[in-house]
């Protein structure tokens, strides 16, 4: 096998082509072919050449750091030249003026190289004004070739699509900038006034004077008073009438006009329809009914000639009545600017331009008063059909602790009638006391004989018995201190003299003496031992 190559290669020890290139300043060179080694191992050309470029880093020879490139768009992000231009333009077929000066403010964005220009807002200047060259690649020549930073400086001309502009002045960071990078910036340069601007100037700010007209002129009033009102609080009194009310307004009077608007003010649920504007803006005579009934109103306009004097500032005053096409509003208050101006043209003091209280006081509602009870159903019943169409069913004064002891418990009686009539003589009943609620029932027993024409069951549902002698809108209920053995009971204009008692009803009694008078007990004590309970 043979190896071809330039020169003579070891084939025992390498089997690599010999390198033709050679490194110099840190760069590949090609060498000639009579100069080139026989290498015995392969050069790492990388580590040659960053030893040949930066040195031995074992001779304490370190290579520089290289700076982290850092792109424009980040480098010069929120970076932006601030200058300051005017322009003059040509004013044709005016009498008035030849030319206008306008001025502008020239950004210039570091990251792109785009350019923006916008002018300042001028009132009522009559030109459309605001952003005047979006932001982009200004063009400086025919050839396209676009404005640089370092083409801008004070003091020079730079046209923008045919119009040339004189940048006047800079910011302090663009001067700092420019100078950092070399630029000589020039001296300001001051922008010549706009001989329009001055003509619209008061006269005590103009090198020359003139007279003014006699007659009131309605263009300055506008330019004066544009943008301000007069505000008055005001109210309408209608109560004379048949539901009628106390309504409060705001009168807005314009002073760039003469003309007035009226809104009302409402409240949450006052009854009233959401229209807040009661007269829309226009100019109001003092008398609408000065003019005529011939006058032709839809087809002609009327004239101050037909309607006479209007509403202006001096018939508005805190406690005037303005008659304002048939309704008289009493002006209470006014606010701040309101109050400056009458102060500042007529010279109103403090005691004038206190406010009026014209707030009613609320009206008092009648207690409703309660029906007696006519002793028919419960207090509570009655109660609740006054105070609802539809009552619901009392719930009662109910005890928890009381409801849990007495769960189960009752107090039982025979009792008789105290009747003269004899088919009611030798009736027998049972009253139950519940302990648990106070509540009385009473039944009829079985032991009747039959077709005897008394119903035998229940007697008297489940009920609280009023205590014989209470007021009946608050009465008080019989306790279980009032059924002992010998107590009459009035049920409902029926008395029943209780004859009987049960077992329970002793223990309850030891357990409870307090709701009994000590004789009650010692006679009940005596009853028990007499039937050996």
């Amino acid at each position: 096998m043979a190896f071809y190559s330039y020169g003579n290669v070891e084939p025992s020890s390498s089997r690599r082509l010999r390198t033709t290139l050679d490194t110099k300043n840190g760069y590949l060179m090609p060498q000639t072919l009579g100069d080139i080694p026989q290498p015995s191992m392969p050069i790492d050309l990388g580590a040659t050449a960053a030893r040949i470029t930066y040195g031995d880093q074992q001779r304490g020879f370190e290579p520089p750091k290289i700076a982290a490139f850092v792109p424009a768009h980040v480098a010069f992000d929120k970076k932006v030249l601030l200058f300051t231009a005017y322009m003059k333009t040509t004013v044709n077929e005016s009498a008035d003026e030849t030319f206008r000066v306008r001025y502008f403010k020239v950004y210039y964005y570091l990251e792109d190289d785009t350019i923006s220009m916008t002018e300042p807002d001028v009132e009522n200047s009559g030109i459309q004004q605001g952003a005047f060259l979006k932001r982009q690649r200004l063009p400086r020549n025919a050839g396209g070739v676009t404005y640089h930073w370092r083409d801008l400086n004070v003091g020079m001309n730079m046209t923008v699509y045919g119009k040339v502009m004189r940048i006047t002045d800079c910011n302090a960071w663009t001067k700092e900038y420019l100078t950092a990078e070399g630029i000589k910036v020039n001296p300001a340069e001051g922008a010549p006034e706009d001989p329009y601007s001055l003509s619209r100037l008061p006269t005590d700010k103009l090198s020359h004077t003139h007279t003014t007209k006699s007659d009131f002129d309605k263009f300055k009033q506008f330019l004066e008073y544009d943008r301000k009102v007069l505000r008055y609080y005001a109210c309408w009194d209608d109560r004379h009438n048949m539901f009628g009310e106390l309504r409060s307004f705001v009168i807005c009077y314009y002073l760039a006009d003469d003309t007035v608007e009226v809104r009302e003010v409402y409240e949450d649920n006052d009854g009233h329809d959401p229209f807040p504007v009661l007269l829309g803006r226009k100019r109001v005579p003092v008398n609408h009914k000065t003019v005529p009934m011939s006058f032709p109103t839809c087809t002609m306009e009327t004239t101050e000639h037909e309607e006479g004097e209007h509403l202006n500032p001096t018939h508005f005053a805190i406690g005037k009545t303005v008659h304002i096409l048939g309704r008289d509003l009493l002006i209470y208050s006014m606010d701040g600017f309101t109050k400056s101006f009458y102060q500042r043209n007529f010279g109103a003091g403090g005691a004038d331009l206190e406010p009026i209280n014209v707030k009613l006081p609320p009206a008092l509602m009648p207690e409703a008063e309660l029906a007696p009870h006519n002793g028919i159903g419960s207090a509570e019943d009655a109660l609740r059909s006054c105070m609802a169409i539809a009552p619901k069913a009392p719930l009662g004064q109910k005890s928890l602790p009381k409801l849990l002891k007495y769960e189960n418990s009752l107090l039982r009686y025979n009792a008789r009638l105290d009747t003269t009539v004899p088919q009611d003589i030798n009736r027998t009943f049972l009253i139950s006391y519940r302990l648990r609620d106070d509540h009385v029932s009473i039944y009829v027993p079985k032991t009747m004989q039959n077709n005897s024409g008394i119903v035998q069951g229940k007697f008297l549902e489940d009920t609280r018995l009023q205590r014989p002698g209470s007021h009946p809108d608050m009465p008080e209920y019989l306790a279980p201190g009032d059924f002992y053995v010998g107590a009459r009971i009035e049920v409902y204009g029926r008395t029943f003299i209780i004859e009987e008692a049960d077992g329970f009803v002793k223990g309850f009694m030891a357990d409870n003496a307090k709701m009994w008078d000590g004789e009650i007990i010692a006679n009940m004590e005596a009853y028990f031992a007499s039937k050996g309970i």
